[in-house]
């Protein structure tokens, strides 16, 4: 199973991504994680601790591994370089696990006019083509609030493309923009996450934005999520039972592959 997760900033998408890779390294299934949000915090959310964190480098960083796989040096214009780098080994090679979770952080894509045609950028893409179209295990993305890391050629192969929604309009226009990006190259499959709901009516609110299929779940607020963040503690061991329960329903709804198309 391929997981896409989106969402305007500070909606929750990374705090969903590690609790959704917990759920399925603890139902059996290995998992690998992609951290491909430029503010990159799908560590802390898993709940690796800072001392491991702290020495992950993302892939757009790497330097010397950039002028290897493509040729050329990163942040310079006007190269050759390979266009289909060799890249099947690196999710092994540079990923740091914790259990039964792999944790690979790709890191920032550069941005300019209709997209930046550099080394950095198409390792990058070359390489979330190769996790998502060829790896066997459940692959779930935290993404920015785009989709620039996808393209045509990994899109049929996303099982879900889940938006993270909070309770006000923003939050709601981000998730329309996302679902019309994501509809042009090809994602048919969606799935509304709310997120810091307080009460039946911000419920009632966002489940009427969106086709009642979409709906995977409503996440209430808690003050756990700043404790654990406080803490430095997986959110996942704070959780009480009321609160795991909304995310299992989340989890077997995706496990099970309800209809979530477009």
């Amino acid at each position: 199973m391929k997981l896409a997760i989106s969402g305007k900033g500070g909606a929750g998408k990374t705090t969903l991504a590690g609790i959704l890779a917990h759920y399925f390294m603890n139902d059996g299934y290995k998992v690998l994680a992609v951290d491909a949000d430029p503010d990159s915090n799908l560590a802390s959310a898993i709940g690796i601790p800072e001392s491991q964190a702290a020495s992950i480098k993302p892939i757009s960083e790497q330097r010397k591994l950039i002028k290897q796989r493509t040729g050329a040096s990163p942040r310079q214009f006007g190269q050759l370089f390979k266009l289909n780098p060799t890249v099947s080994d690196i999710p092994d090679k540079f990923s740091i696990n914790y259990k039964d979770i792999k944790l690979l952080v790709l890191g920032a894509v550069q941005k300019g006019g209709n997209g930046c045609a550099c080394p950095e950028n198409v390792l990058l893409q070359s390489l979330l083509n190769e996790i998502i179209l060829e790896r066997e295990e459940v692959v779930i993305v935290d993404l920015e609030a785009g989709i620039e890391h996808l393209g045509r050629a990994t899109s049929g192969a996303v099982d879900r493309m889940i938006i993270v929604v909070e309770p006000s309009f923003r939050s709601v226009n981000t998730a329309e923009t996302i679902m019309k990006l994501a509809r042009e190259i090809g994602i048919e499959s969606f799935g509304i996450v709310g997120n810091k709901i307080q009460n039946e009516q911000q419920k009632s609110w966002i489940t009427a934005q969106f086709p009642e299929e979409f709906i995977l779940g409503m996440i209430p607020y808690h003050s756990v999520f700043l404790e654990a963040d406080m803490e430095q503690q997986p959110l996942i061991e704070l959780m009480e039972e009321n609160l795991k329960a909304e995310f299992a329903k989340i989890f077997q709804r995706l496990k099970h592959g309800d209809a979530l198309v477009s």
